[in-house]
């Protein structure tokens, strides 16, 4: 619960040792290792705007192997949204889209947490962390207090390790499905 109490009581929590996370710019700096090749220095920042390129988000969504929704459902599933977060690397004059995640809520208690996805360039160096952390601390600026997420199996682990917990007090979810 560490992670939570870091979020909740003010306090920081260190972020591991090759991002940096500069509060209240919002960015992480330095140098990164892009599929074992050292980098030139870059910059990584976070942004709420909604107006995503629909085709850049569906290269990330590629990257990482997710199936291919249809874009129109895509871009109503963004205006949609409680909050929409990018994550995006800028090397000179570059700028691409590294990761991102969106949130539906209710505007007042609650929120669930869809779509999280990091380039694989950028995987296990804490860029995942870094944009769950983003997305929590602008949930909770809007007084969300009960957060949720549906995560792959594969990947529950690092959820967990920030804090999240299958099944708190014992609370089952259900779904419903449209026959096929």
């Amino acid at each position: 619960m560490g992670f939570w109490k870091s979020l909740f009581s003010g306090s920081q929590a260190s972020p591991s040792p090759s991002v940096q996370i500069d509060a209240p710019a919002v960015e992480v700096s330095g140098n990164f290792n892009y599929n074992g090749h050292k980098s030139s220095e870059s910059r990584i920042f976070f942004s709420t705007d909604r107006e995503i390129d629909l085709y850049e988000l569906e290269e990330l969504c590629d990257a990482v192997g997710w199936s291919r929704r249809p874009l129109r459902k895509v871009k109503k599933a963004l205006q949609h949204s409680f909050l929409v977060i990018s994550m995006w690397e800028e090397r000179g004059s570059v700028r691409r889209l590294i990761g991102f995640s969106r949130a539906t809520s209710d505007h007042a208690f609650n929120a669930t947490i869809w779509d999280v996805v990091v380039h694989p360039d950028f995987q296990h160096q804490g860029m995942g962390k870094a944009l769950m952390k983003q997305v929590i601390k602008e949930l909770r600026s809007q007084d969300i207090s009960n957060i949720t997420l549906f995560a792959d199996p594969h990947v529950v682990d690092f959820y967990r390790t920030l804090g999240f917990m299958a099944d708190p007090e014992g609370i089952k979810g259900m779904f419903w499905y449209p026959s096929r």
